[in-house]
This record gives structure tokens, C-alpha cells and sequence, in this order.
């Protein structure tokens, strides 16, 4: 078992994202797949159009954003939830007023 307390995490900056303050809760370690990150994304921030060798999911804790993938486009709100298959393209914008936060789990080495 491992324990991450509420003030533990190692900030990062995530490549083509903008406007975002993460911070790696877990990382995939040799006996782990999993990373976990909380991510939180001002008015107008957002990540480019890539995507990622890896699955990942996002649940959204607060706030509302809009992820768009190459020819759909979802609405997401505080308790939604998005999974996106490893190599599927994605952008992630925050329209609003409000800041936005996220859980970000990464499946994967």
C-alpha cells in the first residue's frame, strides 16, 4: 500500500499544455502501471491537439471544460468522467470564468 497526503505531489509541466498547474500524485513505478495526477486549469487553458502512447482518464472535480477529439467534441462537468484510448488525438480547452479542476490517471510505462 502507499499513502499520498493532500500537500504531497511533485509538480510537472505537461508538454503542449498551457494555462495548468499539475501536480504527480503517484508515478507508474516499476511495479506499478499507474500514475495519478491533479491538475488545475485556469480560465482559457488548456492542451494542444496530441495524443499519448498511453490511456488516460480524466474526472473532473470542478469546474467545466470541453475536450475535443479529432471529429467529436464533449462537454464535461464536475463529476464527469472521459477515458481516452492510448494514440487517440485530444485537446482540452476551459471556456469559462471558472477554474477547473481534474484527476488525471495515466495507464501505462
Amino acid at each position: 500500500m502507499k499513502v499520498v497526503k493532500k500537500i504531497e505531489g511533485q509538480p510537472y509541466d505537461a508538454k503542449g499544455h498551457f494555462g495548468v498547474w499539475s501536480a504527480r500524485k503517484l508515478a507508474a513505478e516499476k511495479d506499478s502501471q499507474v500514475s495519478v495526477s491533479l491538475s488545475h486549469f485556469l480560465p482559457q487553458g488548456g492542451a494542444e491537439m496530441s495524443s499519448s502512447p498511453k490511456e488516460r482518464v480524466y474526472f473532473i472535480i470542478s469546474g467545466s471544460m470541453v475536450v475535443k477529439g479529432k471529429t467529436e467534441e464533449y462537454s464535461l462537468n464536475a463529476g464527469d468522467l472521459i477515458y481516452i484510448a492510448a494514440g487517440e488525438d485530444r485537446e482540452i480547452q476551459v471556456p469559462g470564468p471558472e477554474p477547473v479542476t481534474i484527476l488525471v490517471i495515466i495507464v501505462g510505462k
